[in-house]
């Protein structure tokens, strides 16, 4: 990828401006199974472009997916969630594997991403649910927020919503550079394109 023009511009490491390279210092090697190719891939790849929003973009996804207290199963929901939202097909294949890792079945992903009820339970249905709700209509009703209120606690659900905030990011990202997926990653919806 290095060097190729797709809708964004991936620089050879000689061609990187200091605030390039300290972007891509931040990314290569942080990323748990991915190898020095994920700078020129996801968003990362995108974001070098102005490292001066890729940094601060960068620190908040750190925070989300690294700093936060609830379960990864949790945020690994509600990222798929927003992934299937928006068809962002290298944040939903990038994240069911994470998923799964995390313990999320992988037939509940792939039903998600087919448009039909995963059949997550508890605080899985919840967060999906919430998530959805947020998605589709923008808001969420005092019932629903007491709900997860109640499951979560004032710094769970600052962290879901914060989650799915931050992964619309990434999600219209991909889609508007259309980032394509790695040569290891399936695609979840090959038939739209």
């Amino acid at each position: 990828m290095e060097g190729e023009m797709t809708r964004y511009f991936v620089p050879s490491e000689s061609e990187l401006s200091e605030a390039q390279q300290g972007l891509r210092e931040a990314v290569v090697g942080t990323r748990d199974g991915l190898g020095p190719e994920i700078w020129g891939r996801g968003p990362f790849g995108v974001w070098q472009n102005a490292p001066n929003v890729g940094h601060p973009a960068l620190d908040l996804g750190g925070a989300v997916r690294f700093k936060t207290a609830i379960s990864a199963m949790v945020r690994e929901v509600a990222i798929c969630t927003v992934g299937v939202h928006y068809r962002a097909k290298f944040e939903f294949a990038a994240h069911r594997a994470i998923g799964i890792a995390a313990g999320l079945d992988g037939v509940a992903l792939d039903r998600l991403a087919a448009g039909e009820d995963p059949g997550w339970t508890d605080d899985l249905a919840l967060v999906h649910r919430y998530t959805q709700t947020l998605l589709n209509t923008h808001r969420i009703d005092e019932e629903l927020h007491n709900e997860l209120l109640e499951c979560f606690g004032d710094q769970g659900v600052v962290e879901i919503v914060t989650t799915i905030g931050y992964y619309c990011l990434i999600s219209l990202t991909l889609n508007a550079f259309e980032v394509p997926l790695s040569t290891e990653m399936t695609d979840p919806w090959p038939d739209d394109d």
